[in-house]
Formats: structure tokens, C-alpha cells, sequence
């Protein structure tokens, strides 16, 4: 499919714009994107299949609303994304400001009729300001469109009333999960980690509830002097600031930051353990800068109007407009402020919760099914996603934990070694090839599954405890080796395998596209010095769409890897270089480069898949010291606990293509 994708783009500084980038990140590998952003790109309706015009209420978006007229024109209507529910701003900056008076009076005309023409003569005239709130300016740009788009209930049913009978698809607003140095912000505006940080965010215009704030905010400090406030983001000429924080005598407490790019925006929005998103009147909108305070886990206080009542309430705090409106703010800033864990258990359920319903790949998933359905005549009314759209699942920041090691009996694995010297190992290793049999998807008869770096220690279990028809191993060798293997059990039943030699990061892997239904990868990947992501692009090539790859490795980012750097020492698990050994004798590979959970989880979506699964748990059964004050000091400077096991054990779906072939955080 062929889409036009009419918006604003960065730099412009809308957050449609980077909503707008965002998402076609999501929508490229799905569809034929061309992007219209600039005054002089031409759009042409007949050179796509369908188009998508993001429109907002601020004059970035002229060129999408004209677009999406002349569309409509020459026949060829699109899809309008609406943002917000009135258009008035957009149409006066279109008009008034160009010095086009007549088009300001037809297009009132045209909206509201008689009576609002009739006022917007007044407003020609200079003797009102015009009447943005009863006028909204939308019924020229849906009866242009094919289809429309929005984010919330509130916003369909204004679509509704605005007369719009066409197919309408509620889609929510994509969900940043971003990731940012907070202390290293806090260390920019001079603050300790025990230093209370509320912070606004975005244009700081009036309805934003600033004066409401300041006041609030006041009272607080009366109450504890230690917060601290910061507003990020262009100062409204309507709202003089720094004269009013000086008159409530908040200068030693509130900051102006100004205008800031997008990774400073970020990075001062993860500095604070309080994010206030407030705004009334409002008309619809979804505010791109509360999705990323969900997403990077803060405690966020929200108006109780529109569509931010469609939040769920254990997400985020509500604070109803008018009276008692201050009292409400302070009571939360106060709670907030003297009790930071029920901050901090907010903020990791507003995190998980757009991980599930807002995640980038459901969005775009979504918006493609819409498309389809609007291009082909199969949408009506109010339009929901299929049940076979393809959405993968994303993965939660503190995802439900597998099922135990010990669901998996000892005896599946020590069974199959019955000689002394793969006893000693398996003992050292039992807990961690349990949990690998635990976290394994099964199979069936038909199903194969493949072991890389196989020893046969756990892959006679892939056949008798999960049940797959066809298990294949594979080792590091010569490229068309094959080993015939067999091993007898401690009770006299035998497995054989074959194990196929190649070298993982430099060789076609010798199987067909989608052949198996699980690769296993345990204790490999920290082995490989060159190409890590060979490896990765060829598992994902061989497994069949909806396949699983199980990855197991060491977890540099541990209790005892901080424990080990905060002292002096490498973080490592197996850093040392191994003593030379006598000619042909031979000598297992060192850890060439280890890596964190995270890394992991990049790795993963890197190479087309969705983590349906990552947490970490046991290495190896020995003793382990205490590292109580190692999880002290990452909550004294609230800093992620979870994941700090010593091993990491992730499962990725084939969900989508290889995305990045040789990804920036992992090659030079």
C-alpha cells in the first residue's frame, strides 16, 4: 500500500511533530510511506493509494488541512487524524494572520452560520476577540474525509456531533518508553537525590492551570521547604511568569527552563518524581508530554475534563476544575511530596499500563488495519481494530515472572549426565538449564525446535518434557559438518541428535526460511567477538512468523557486578583471558562481551521480535554474598532493583522484520 503521510515533522515545534515521527517508525515497515511536511513539497492524491493528514489546532498543520481539501477535490478523499476538537486557532492563523479577512468571515460562515458570522464581523471590526470556543471550524475538514482518526472516546463523540457520519476509529496516542540519565539532569540543576522535583511541561499557556499551581505550590513549601518546581517549555506572552513567581516568593523554589530540544525535554521530565499535566478548558486534545511521563514511570496529576477522564484512576491523580481546585492540588502535592513510594508505585503502574494499551507497534498495527478497512469500503461507524490484526504484545518494565525452576524437576536434566564430569556441571548449573526448560515455549509432534551451543544436557527434555517432534542441535565447526550424537539416560533410554557445525556470526545457518518453531540460544551470545547480530538476523530468518527465540546470558548490570565496579573491580562474570593450553588441546571461548537487560530487550526488537518475556534470576548454584546495601543505595537514588539477578533469561516473538541491522548502542 502507497500512503501519503501529511504532518508537521522536526524541528517544528509541535508535539504532532514528533508524534508524527514516532509513528512512522512503526508504519514504514508496514506500508510505502512518502511524507509531505514542507511548504514547498507538492502533494499529489493520485500518486497514493490513501492518505493521512495530521491535523492540529495551531498553524503547523496549514499545509495538512489544505491537503487534505484539495483531496477531497480531486476526488481522492483521505483519512484525517484529528488531534483536538476545535480547529479555530488553525483556521484564524490560516486567515486573520495571512490578512485574508474574507476567508476568516467564510469559513465562520460556513461552520457556524448566520449568527457566528455575525460576530466574527464584530471581530473583523476589533470589537471582540474571536469566539475560538463556539466555533470549532471542523465541518469543512470532515466532510473532506474518507475516514477519521482520533484518540479518545471524548473526541469521537465530538466528531459525532459535529455532524460526521463517515467511519471514526479511536486509536490512544502512542506511548514513548524513553529512556534518560535523571540524576545526571538533577545533577545540571544542582539537586541531591532527596530533593522533592515537580515539574511542568510543554507551551506554558494559561489553561494550563499555572496560576492554580503557583499557589499550590506555595502552600506546600509553607508546609516543606525541600521542593523544588520546574516549567519546561516556551513562555506564553499572556502569562508573565517570572514576575508572578517572584510576587509568591517562589524564586528560590521555581525555575524557567525555557524552550529545550527534545532529548533535554526528556531528561529533565525523568529528573522529577512529580509531573503536572494540567489544562482546562480543553477540547479533546492528548497531550504528548503526559504519555511520556507515563512512560518513563512518574506520578502525574491531571484535570478532571475531557479525555483525560478516560485514564485509568490508579495511573494518575485527577484534580477537578474550579472550586476546591487549589486545595485538591496541594493535598496531592503534599501526599506525593511525604510519601514518594505511593509516587513511585503510581508511576510504575502508569509505565505498565501504556506498555500494554499504547505501545508504538499496536498504534501503528491499528492505524494500518483502518486504512485497509477505509481503502477496500469495509469500515462504518464506529471502527475497532479486528481480532486478527497482528498486535504484537508488548513487554512490561516488571513483567510476571515465568514459571519457577523448580516447576521443572531436577532429575529432567541430571538424568541425561551420567558421567562425573557432566555431573560437576550441571550441579554448578542446574537451577539456571531449569529455568531454561521453564521459560521454554512448548512444542508438539509437528513442531521443531533447535539448540544452539548444544551440549545435550537439556535438549532430550526438548522432546520429553515439551514435547517437540524434531530437535536439532548446532556448534561452532566447519560449515557442512554434521555430528550424529547420542546419549543414554542414568535409566537406559537413549536420544540421538544431530548437531550441525558452522560459526554463528559469519555463516548462512543451514536451514530454510521459517523451518523452526523455537531457537534456543543459552550462554552463546556473550561469547561472540564480532557480529552479534548474524547471529540474531539468521535465528529470526529460520524461525516461522509467530516463532519464539529463547535467549539465556550472564547479567552484567547485577547486584554483584555493581557491587564488584562501586569496589574497584571488574563487573564481569567470565572476563578473564584463559591460560594457553598445549597444541590442540581444547579451550572453551572467553565472555567477548557481556550485556544488560535492557540491552537484551534492544537486542530483541533490533532484530524483529517483541519480548514477550525478560527478567533474570540464578546463574550458577553457589554461594552468593550479601548485597542488601547494594539494593539500599539504588533506592536511596531510585534506581531500578528488579533485573539484577545474575543471569538474564528473555523469550522475543517474530513479530515483524529484522529493524536494525547493525543498531548504534552495539556497533561502532
Amino acid at each position: 500500500m502507497r500512503l501519503a503521510f501529511v504532518s508537521p515533522m522536526p524541528p517544528a515545534k509541535s508535539g504532532i511533530a514528533d508524534y508524527s515521527a514516532t509513528l512512522l517508525e512503526f508504519l514504514e515497515p508496514l506500508a510505502a510511506c512518502e511524507v509531505i511536511c514542507g511548504p514547498h513539497q507538492d502533494f499529489d492524491p493520485h500518486a497514493c493509494d490513501i492518505a493521512l493528514f495530521q491535523v492540529g489546532n495551531n498553524g503547523f498543520h496549514e499545509q495538512a488541512w489544505r491537503a487534505a481539501l484539495s483531496a477531497a477535490d480531486a476526488g481522492r478523499p483521505g483519512i484525517v487524524v484529528l488531534h483536538e476538537a476545535n480547529l479555530h486557532h488553525l483556521l484564524a492563523d490560516i486567515t486573520i494572520r495571512a490578512g485574508d479577512w474574507d476567508g476568516y468571515l467564510r469559513e465562520v460562515e460556513y461552520d457556524g452560520g448566520a449568527a457566528a458570522l455575525a460576530y466574527a464581523r464584530r471581530v473583523r471590526a476589533l470589537e471582540v476577540g474571536p469566539d475560538y470556543d463556539g466555533v470549532p471550524m471542523l465541518r469543512r475538514l470532515l466532510e473532506a474525509a474518507r475516514g477519521v482518526i482520533v484518540h479518545s472516546s471524548y473526541m469521537a463523540d465530538a466528531v459525532r456531533q459535529a455532524g460526521y457520519r463517515g467511519p471514526v476509529a479511536r486509536i490512544p496516542h502512542g506511548a514513548w518508553l524513553p529512556q534518560a540519565d535523571a540524576h545526571a539532569y538533577r545533577g545540571r540543576l544542582g539537586l541531591d537525590e532527596i530533593v522533592p522535583l515537580i515539574g511542568t511541561f510543554g507551551f506554558l499557556k494559561p489553561y494550563k492551570r499555572i496560576d492554580q499551581s503557583l499557589r499550590a505550590v506555595r502552600r506546600l513549601i509553607r508546609l516543606d521547604p525541600r521542593p523544588k518546581w520546574i516549567l519546561v517549555g516556551e513562555e506564553h506572552p499572556e502569562l508573565p511568569l517570572r514576575e508572578r513567581i517572584a510576587s509568591l516568593g517562589l524564586a528560590a523554589h521555581a525555575r524557567l527552563l525555557g524552550f529545550v530540544d527534545l532529548e533535554d525535554f526528556t531528561g529533565y521530565m525523568a529528573a522529577c518524581d512529580i509531573v503536572l499535566n494540567l489544562r482546562y478548558p480543553t477540547v479533546g486534545e492528548s497531550s504528548g508530554s503526559l504519555l511520556r511521563a507515563f512512560g518513563l514511570g512518574k506520578a502525574v496529576l491531571v484535570s478532571d475534563v475531557g479525555a483525560f477522564r478516560e485514564y485509568p484512576e490508579d495511573i494518575c491523580l485527577r484534580v477537578p476544575v474550579g472550586a476546591g481546585e487549589e486545595d485538591t492540588l496541594f493535598e496531592y502535592l503534599s501526599l506525593l511530596v511525604s510519601r514518594p513510594e505511593v509516587a513511585r508505585a503510581m508511576g510504575a503502574r502508569a509505565r505498565a499500563w501504556v506498555e500494554r494499551e499504547c505501545a508504538w507497534p499496536v498504534v501503528a498495527h491499528r492505524y494500518i488495519a483502518f486504512v485497509e478497512a477505509v481503502s477496500a469500503g469495509r469500515a462504518a461507524g464506529e471502527w475497532e481494530a479486528p481480532a486478527a490484526t497482528p498486535v504484537p504484545a508488548p513487554a512490561a518494565a516488571e513483567p510476571p515472572p515465568s514459571p519457577a525452576a523448580e516447576s521443572v524437576p531436577p532429575e529432567t536434566v541430571t538424568v541425561w549426565t551420567p558421567e562425573p564430569e557432566a555431573q560437576e556441571y550441571v550441579e554448578t548449573h542446574l537451577t539456571r538449564l531449569q529455568k531454561t526448560l521453564a521459560i521454554t515455549p512448548p512444542g508438539s509432534s509437528a513442531d521443531r525446535v533447535l539448540e544452539m551451543g548444544a551440549y545435550l544436557q537439556i535438549t532430550p527434555a526438548l522432546r520429553s518434557r515439551l514435547g517437540y517432534g524434531e530437535v536439532r542441535g548446532c556448534y561452532y565447526g566447519t560449515a557442512g559438518v554434521i555430528e550424529h550424537k547420542e546419549v543414554v539416560s542414568s535409566e537406559g533410554e537413549t536420544f540421538t541428535c544431530e548437531i550441525d557445525h558452522f560459526d554463528a556470526e559469519r555463516d548462512v545457518f543451514p536451514y530454510p526460511d521459517g523451518h523452526f518453531a523455537t531457537v534456543l540460544c543459552c550462554e552463546l551470545i556473550e561469547h561472540l567477538r564480532d557480529d552479534p547480530m548474524h547471529l540474531m538476523c539468521e535465528a529470526h530468518r529460520i524461525l516461522r512468523p509467530g516463532g519464539h527465540l529463547v535467549l539465556t546470558t550472564p547479567n552484567i548490570a547485577s547486584l554483584r557486578g555493581i557491587a564488584a565496579i562501586l569496589q574497584g573491580y571488574h563487573p564481569g562474570f567470565f572476563h578473564a583471558y584463559i591460560r594457553p593450553r598445549a597444541p590442540g588441546e581444547a579451550v572453551d571461548a572467553r565472555h567477548n562481551r557481556e550485556y544488560a537487560p535492557r540491552e537484551i530487550h534492544q537486542l530483541l526488537e533490533n532484530a524483529g521480535f517483541t519480548v514477550t518475556l525478560l527478567e533474570t534470576g540464578p546463574f550458577r548454584d553457589e554461594p552468593h554474598p550479601e548485597h542488601a546495601w547494594v539494593r539500599h543505595l539504588l533506592d536511596r537514588y531510585q534506581l531500578p532493583s528488579h533485573l539484577r539477578g545474575e543471569g538474564i533469561y528473555a523469550v522475543g516473538a517474530k513479530t515483524g522484520p529484522v529493524r536494525e541491522r547493525y543498531p548504534a548502542w552495539l556497533y561502532s
